[in-house]
């Protein structure tokens, strides 16, 4: 099945950006009807996150969700195969003027979980040489695509997750910039519990952990889905200052922070479908 599927990934791929979107989009809305699980995750998300919406407004970010979702796995094919001027033109940049400000120096990219983050981290890797983490996927041939994606123009240095994160800041140091994803559950080791959205998360502490062994600046880089065949826009921020502190809770807040902040500008393109509150403190009940 996951042949079959890549095949007809690589076979879409041909196809313009125009015709892709609804493509996904339908992709989308069949996952949203038919993979009830998934569905009453991203629901769930969305009422712990958002108490005060309607019903009725949950569920219809909850579809969008599913339809940019949708689109952006479809449009993976490009990543994977398309030509660099093609994934270029796919996913423009902007403020990239903040990263530059701090050149000389190690940087961290932080970059949330939203729909696009495929697109941004490939994006950069066209150009420049980078260091990310990756987890190896059960399926060969789903593992080997993405590494294939992942290396196909710049060879980055990937490391996995079980290495640990010592060879990372080597990395760093070296001058490398480093991708980082810090917001997903992964549970109890090396987090602690801090808001996101008022709910109590197990939150990895490896930015602020990372940014301090390695000496690093952290310039955020968000990818967002533009409407129809617009593409993507990956955004740099500003540097953030005085970070990290002291206050390795204080720091781990902040991120989350800047998170919610973003998401509040697009919050159909969250990744809604990751069980983030699955972790509780002793004593507290299951939300999935």
């Amino acid at each position: 099945m996951t042949r079959v599927a890549i095949f007809l990934l690589w076979l879409l791929h041909f196809l313009p950006l125009a015709l892709l979107t609804p493509v996904g989009h339908g992709v989308g809305w069949l996952i949203y009807a038919l993979v009830g699980e998934r569905r009453r995750v991203a629901l769930t998300n969305l009422r712990l996150c958002f108490p005060s919406w309607q019903e009725s407004e949950r569920k219809r970010v909850a579809r969008r969700h599913f339809e940019a979702f949708g689109r952006s796995v479809i449009e993976h094919g490009i990543l994977w195969w398309s030509s660099k001027q093609r994934v270029r033109r796919l996913i423009r940049i902007e403020g990239l003027e903040h990263w530059q400000a701090v050149a000389g120096r190690p940087v961290i990219w932080l970059a949330p979980h939203f729909v696009g983050l495929d697109m941004g981290g490939i994006r950069l890797g066209s150009e420049y040489r980078v260091v990310s983490v990756y987890s190896r996927q059960k399926d060969p041939a789903f593992d080997a695509v993405l590494y294939h994606g992942r290396t196909r123009f710049v060879m980055p240095e990937l490391f996995s997750r079980q290495d640990g994160i010592r060879p990372v800041v080597r990395a760093i140091r070296h001058g490398l910039p480093f991708y980082y994803l810090p917001d997903m559950d992964f549970g109890n080791r090396d987090s602690i519990f801090v808001p996101f959205f008022g709910v109590r998360a197990a939150t990895i502490t490896a930015l602020p952990r990372i940014a301090r062994m390695a000496g690093a600046v952290v310039v955020p880089a968000v990818t967002r889905q533009l409407p129809g065949a617009s593409g993507y826009l990956l955004k740099f921020y500003p540097a953030w200052t005085d970070f990290p502190s002291d206050d390795i809770e204080a720091d781990t807040r902040r991120m989350n922070e800047f998170i919610e902040q973003r998401v509040m500008e697009m919050p159909e393109q969250y990744f809604w479908l990751h069980k983030r509150f699955k972790t509780r403190p002793a004593g507290e009940e299951k939300f999935y």
